[in-house]
């Protein structure tokens, strides 16, 4: 049981909604077009290395996933990658970013239980504008007293979200799929945390080891946050 929490903050890629399932089916559909230049393990292996490259200049999000794609697509080609290509990488990007926004089983339910018990927040990283038309479109906004798009998550920026919201580190409970954005900053602060582990998870929020503390609970699904709080 986690007492003491005022202000709950969830992740919403992968924690409230569906994200990286879509990332890999344009990742699939990237190794299909650049098949004729190079094998789809180049692909990948190649685009990874971009985009760790770009990540301090771009971001995080679809528009700069497909910036680096084209990059790594021209690159890997020895520029020999043709116009109508590049093209259809533009489009896969606007695919991307109109898919319908799913949410992950449990979560409105998990919502709507805690909702007024606690100040319920999003903490999320990314494009501005692609997470707040996910938001109006995910039929949950209203769930919700504060958003915070971070353009990414470290204790830095947790620390200037609390002080915002004039709540203590130790009041302070984040919910998310990924550990080293979700997990570690928080309890580098002493606040709590929760991992709800999702199917898949992005190469670049991975980490080697375990962590062991006693302010970080996981979870199967986010319907067992209910048990840990009520």
């Amino acid at each position: 049981m986690i007492e003491g929490i005022q202000v709950i903050g969830f992740d919403a890629d992968d924690t409230l909604w569906i994200n990286e399932t879509y990332f890999l089916e344009t990742e699939q559909k990237l190794r299909l077009l650049l098949a004729p230049y190079v094998d789809g393990e180049t692909v990948t292996a190649e685009l990874f290395k971009t985009e760790s490259r770009n990540m301090p200049l771009y971001g995080y999000g679809v528009k700069a996933y497909i910036l680096s794609v084209m990059e790594t697509a021209i690159r890997i080609t020895d520029g020999k990658v043709p116009a109508s290509v590049l093209e259809q990488i533009l489009l896969l990007g606007k695919e991307q970013l109109s898919k319908p926004v799913e949410l992950l089983d449990g979560v409105e339910e998990t919502l709507n239980a805690l909702v007024g018990r606690y100040r319920l927040i999003v903490v999320t990283k990314g494009d501005l504008l692609d997470q707040e038309q996910k938001l109006r479109r995910s039929g949950i906004e209203h769930l919700f007293h504060h958003v915070e798009i971070m353009s990414d998550k470290t204790d830095r920026e947790y620390r200037a979200l609390l002080n915002h919201l004039d709540v203590r580190p130790d009041e302070f409970l984040m919910i998310g799929n990924s550990v080293r954005s979700d997990i570690l900053p928080p309890l580098k602060m002493g606040s709590y945390a929760i991992h709800v582990p999702y199917q898949t998870t992005w190469a670049h929020e991975m980490v080697d080891e375990p962590i062991v503390n006693s302010r970080m609970f996981t979870v199967e699904s986010i319907w067992e946050v209910i048990s840990l709080l009520l």
